[in-house]
């Protein structure tokens, strides 16, 4: 074990040796393995967003199997998934892979200003699949978003007995913010804190931009002069907002991008202090060779192989 990962376990001393080793399973794993840093294949996007959307730009997704080919050849840190894509492949690749399972989903079919995810998998179904980690998504500004702060404080609690990581999506989304308000600064920051209090050992959110939502935090970013221009000092905040980086937390891909974004993004991630990226849609949605070539520079840049 390197002395990175030894530090970012030393984080978290509450937790006992099984959550400690699945922890280091994680960190241990993929071509990143021993860095502290990570990238995650998820592919929840058939549930979220439907079938057609997710994988009709490469159909080689529709096949379950695809999934953990992909993310072991690219040498990834783990793969998450909900629970019929993991059962789909999880004996087939028993420990050829860190697995994630993501306890709650939720569907596009019915417009919904305030969220939540129905809980659709348990820490029994982690357990069996050999999962290092459970998975849930939590929406803070959703009129819902305590009855999901309950539900993770349960399952996570759970989780953590049975020596299972808990990794939280954290999204801020719902009528208490504009579209803009759900990747402004302080709310991103303010979503990073959330998870961290909620018991996660990761926390996943999606990249902040330079825009501040809430009118008495703005108050505050501007008279304590938070930088925010760069993205790279936006990254560095959340981070910070973390509990001063003891907590591990990558961000999200997001929709397709051009490379050129994607790794400019990436560079922003590894000089600001982030852990790492979680990269669904701009990876699975191209041909496996584009896919693989992709993931296999964002991890070079992580390493510092590549600037």
């Amino acid at each position: 074990m390197t002395k990175r990962v030894r530090e970012i376990l030393s984080w978290y001393d509450s937790d006992n040796p099984g959550t400690r080793a699945n922890l280091a399973r994680l960190l241990g794993a993929g071509r990143l393995g021993g860095s502290g840093r990570m990238v995650i294949l998820p592919v929840d996007q058939g549930f979220e967003h439907g079938p057609a959307r997710s994988f009709a730009p490469n159909p080689a997704g529709y096949n379950p199997l695809y999934h953990f080919e992909l993310a072991i050849e690219a040498g990834c840190s783990a793969y998450a998934a909900p629970l019929g894509f993991l059962e789909a492949g999880a004996a087939e690749f028993a420990g050829e892979i860190p697995l994630i399972l993501k306890l709650n989903n939720h569907d596009l079919l019915l417009e919904e200003r305030d969220p939540v995810s129905a809980v659709t998998a348990g820490v029994r179904d982690a357990l069996r699949l050999g999962c290092a980690a459970i998975g849930f998504t939590i929406y803070p500004g959703s009129a819902e978003r305590t009855r999901m702060y309950e539900q993770i404080a349960a399952l996570g609690a759970e989780a953590k007995a049975a020596g299972l990581a808990v990794v939280i999506w954290s999204y801020p989304r719902g009528t208490a913010l504009s579209k803009a308000g759900e990747t402004a600064l302080d709310v991103v920051a303010y979503a990073a804190q959330i998870a961290a209090q909620l018991g996660a050992h990761i926390i996943k959110v999606k990249l902040p931009t330079e825009h501040l939502e809430q009118e008495a935090a703005k108050r505050v970013y501007e008279s304590t002069r938070i930088p925010r221009t760069a993205l790279v000092d936006r990254i560095r905040h959340v981070v910070q907002s973390a509990f001063d980086g003891r907590r591990i937390v990558i961000f999200s891909g997001g929709a397709r991008e051009d490379d050129a974004t994607i790794f400019d993004q990436v560079r922003a991630i590894r000089d600001g202090g982030g852990f790492g990226s979680i990269i669904g849609r701009n990876s699975f949605q191209r041909p496996r060779a584009e896919a693989l070539a992709l993931l296999g520079r964002i991890m070079a840049i992580y390493t510092g192989a590549e600037p």
